[in-house]
């Protein structure tokens, strides 16, 4: 029995080649077939005597994460396999004067909230990962409300059946004047309005510049 188990456990190890980046030459490493990132990249540390935190893994041009969508990445690896190591330089020191020298790519990426739901988690991934969209277009996409989105999708229904009646250009137009309309939001009791016909007995708003202001101000010497 015992012999049995010695080889299960010796068919489940696989013999891996490390390439770490800089002078030091490829290294050999057995580890278990399938084995998680976050495991893998401990093992690899503790052999080279690398710092864990630092430490950037690349398999078949992948960059390899420990997590993606909050569960831990599994890894299939085949004997002979070849493994990119390299060590990620330090954070610089922070500064005294206010002012940090953190990497500025970092903090200009799109990140979903971890409370955000399962599907959305996945819709990020595949975005992000596989079609490689921009961050910019991402935060447009996550934060639009789902009332957006109806309206958005209903248009691209309609936009077809619009041009099979030859109203087109209607159909842009009306679009965009409903955008507008849509967005002029709902003016409070007693506020102002900066339009004559919804501002009664025409009344000047608070820093309106005019005639009469400016001479009342050069007479008064305050311009």
């Amino acid at each position: 029995m015992a012999e049995n188990s010695e080889k299960t456990d010796s068919r489940d190890e696989v013999e891996i080649v490390l390439k770490t980046v800089g002078p030091a030459r490829p290294s050999r490493i057995k580890v278990p077939s399938s084995i998680k990132v976050q495991d893998l990249r401990n093992l690899i540390a503790k052999d080279g005597h690398l710092p864990v935190d630092h430490l950037k893994l690349i398999l078949r041009g992948e960059t390899l994460h420990d997590k993606k969508n909050g569960d831990d990445v599994q890894l299939q690896l085949k004997d002979g396999d070849s493994l990119i190591v390299a060590v990620k330089p330090k954070s610089p020191v922070k500064r005294n004067d206010g002012f940090d020298d953190d990497d500025d790519d970092d903090d200009l990426k799109f990140q979903i909230p971890e409370s955000s739901s399962w599907w959305k988690k996945r819709l990020f991934s595949f975005l992000h990962d596989k079609l490689k969209l921009p961050c910019i277009l991402l935060m447009a996409i996550f934060s639009m409300s789902q009332k957006a989105w109806v309206f958005i999708i209903l248009w691209f229904i309609l936009a077809p059946i619009a041009y099979r009646l030859d109203i087109g250009p209607l159909y842009i137009l009306g679009t965009g004047f409903s955008i507008v309309f849509l967005n002029l939001g709902q003016r409070q009791h007693g506020e102002l309005s900066a339009y004559s016909i919804f501002n009664e007995d025409f009344r000047e708003l608070p820093g309106t510049l005019n005639a009469d202001r400016l001479d009342r101000d050069i007479r008064t010497g305050q311009l």
